[in-house]
């Protein structure tokens, strides 16, 4: 990369639509398999909070997954699931989501005072009620708080992809790397962050929404 100026305006301006397309299949790598992740880990969680017993075991699994390398998964699974296809990747990330959404899930829902649950059994609210109207709006800070970390987390691991064919903007470092040209990785580098940033302040306000009370306590205790 000698000599290789850090960016050629122009090749970003003559390739937005190249770009455009690696930022949405980069999205649908990344955060389809957290939105996975929190359908699975809700159900776990009310599992586990319902009986700790399950909670250790499950838990000691997730983390054992989250702690493997994620390209080490993804060959792992070319076999099962074929090379440059999205599944390869989304499988090892949606596991990954699940290891930081279960905790925090758990914490969530056992966050909710047993005052509060007797006062809601006392006005006549079966469990199914109780849970929906209850303990899952309780847990929304906790749950956006796990969001957080497993959809920048996915985001940037799915960058990796792009070494066994399916990585969305992953695909512009290796370019950028092969031709020694540093154009699309300082590209592929600012769009990463800017999606992981739109992604994360979108959770910041889907939780202002979801749990206002949670923001006024938090100012309060300021």
């Amino acid at each position: 990369m000698d000599g290789e100026p850090l960016v050629r305006w122009y090749w970003i301006g003559d390739h937005l639509a190249y770009l455009r397309g690696l930022a949405l299949d980069h999205a649908v790598i990344a955060l389809v398999p957290v939105l996975i992740g929190l359908l699975i880990a809700v159900p776990l969680g009310l599992a586990c909070a319902r009986f700790p017993r399950l909670y250790q075991p499950l838990s000691a699994v997730f983390n054992v997954v989250y702690a493997l390398p994620s390209l080490a998964v993804f060959v792992v699974l070319i076999p099962y699931t074929g090379l440059a296809t999205r599944a390869t990747v989304m499988v090892p990330l949606t596991c990954y989501a699940l290891a930081v959404l279960l905790p925090t899930t758990v914490d969530g829902l056992r966050s909710v005072p047993d005052s509060v649950r007797q006062a809601a059994i006392a006005m006549g609210y079966g469990p199914w009620r109780r849970l929906a109207a209850v303990e899952l709006p309780a847990s929304v800070p906790y749950l956006v708080s796990g969001l957080r970390v497993a959809a920048v987390s996915s985001i940037s691991l799915a960058a990796v992809g792009a070494l066994v064919g399916r990585g969305g903007l992953g695909y512009l470092f290796i370019d950028g790397f092969q031709r020694s040209f540093p154009t699309p990785i300082v590209a592929g580098i600012v769009l990463v962050a800017a999606l992981a940033l739109a992604t994360d302040l979108l959770l910041v306000l889907a939780r202002r929404l979801l749990a206002p009370w949670a923001v006024r306590e938090k100012g309060a205790a300021r």
